[in-house]
């Protein structure tokens, strides 16, 4: 694989909104620490994501210490919303999955997020993590848990393979759309130094001391399509993803990761094939 490092990290606090470049994250079983431990629902308690409200892609969430967040978003002023005690659950859904979760204390964070989307909003806490929400049982190992990821613990992709779809999409119809970035594709980990699509056959890899299991290939979403500086969508990458990257009704690109040991990992760490 020659040299294979990791290039960035990526910490997405609040589901769906700007994530932050971090030099370094620490690894928890069910993702990096504080990556999508909020989320937004609507009056009926069901998620709310940049499928339904591609604007989520300007509003960024900058993480604090003790689990809080900073909200900023085009034309709103600024928000600090801190962790809500971690009593009254009530009940959410995620896809498929219905998960317990913690109100925001404040309603000001709210009225913030439905201001900002001309729609009713609530924030909400994964307080436990740990207990709260399993992993796709079909991919999934005893006791395995994720936050408010769409599925599992960390998402992996490669800049050799963004490459070479940027090169399959400039010799498309919609090549004016090209090249995209990576943010396109919201990952928590970004890797180089690989041969395109070699993340496709990877198992099990190390990233500096922490070890992961590959759970599965990551199916892509209209979020894809989303510009996350503008909020407008487009038609690739999955016209072009359809046509090279289809692969059992799922449109591919990146790697899901499950978390196999606890540690820090840092941008420049070394990444191994173990299996």
């Amino acid at each position: 694989m020659g040299h294979a490092q990791l290039k960035s990290i990526h910490v997405h606090p609040v589901k769906a909104c700007r994530g932050t470049a971090r030099p370094e994250a620490l690894v928890e079983p069910w993702g990096l620490a504080g990556d999508r431990r909020w989320m937004l629902i609507d009056d009926g308690g069901k998620v709310v994501t940049q499928r339904q409200q591609p604007r989520l892609a300007l509003a960024a969430a900058e993480p604090l210490a003790g689990g809080g967040v900073r909200l900023t978003a085009p034309g709103m002023d600024p928000l600090t919303v801190p962790v809500p005690s971690p009593v009254g659950t009530m009940p959410v859904e995620l896809f498929r999955d219905k998960v317990e979760a913690v109100l925001a204390e404040d309603d000001a964070a709210h009225l913030w997020y439905s201001a900002y989307l001309g729609v009713g909003a609530r924030l909400v806490y994964m307080a436990d993590p740990g207990t709260c929400r399993p992993v796709d049982p079909e991919y999934a190992l005893p006791g395995e848990t994720v936050s408010f990821a769409d599925g599992y613990p960390l998402l992996l992709t490669t800049t050799a393979s963004l490459d070479a779809l940027n090169s399959l999409i400039a010799r498309g119809d919609h090549a004016h759309e090209g090249p995209l970035p990576m943010n396109r594709f919201r990952p928590n980990v970004v890797v180089s130094g690989t041969a395109a699509w070699a993340e496709d056959d990877w198992s099990r890899i190390s990233i500096g001391e922490v070890a992961f299991r590959a759970a599965k290939k990551s199916g892509r979403c209209v979020v894809t399509t989303t510009d996350q500086t503008t909020a407008e969508r487009g038609r690739e990458p999955l016209l072009t993803l359809g046509r090279h990257r289809r692969l059992g009704g799922g449109l591919l690109f990146g790697q899901n990761l499950v978390p196999l040991s606890r540690g820090t990992i840092r941008v420049g760490d070394p990444v191994t094939v173990l299996g």
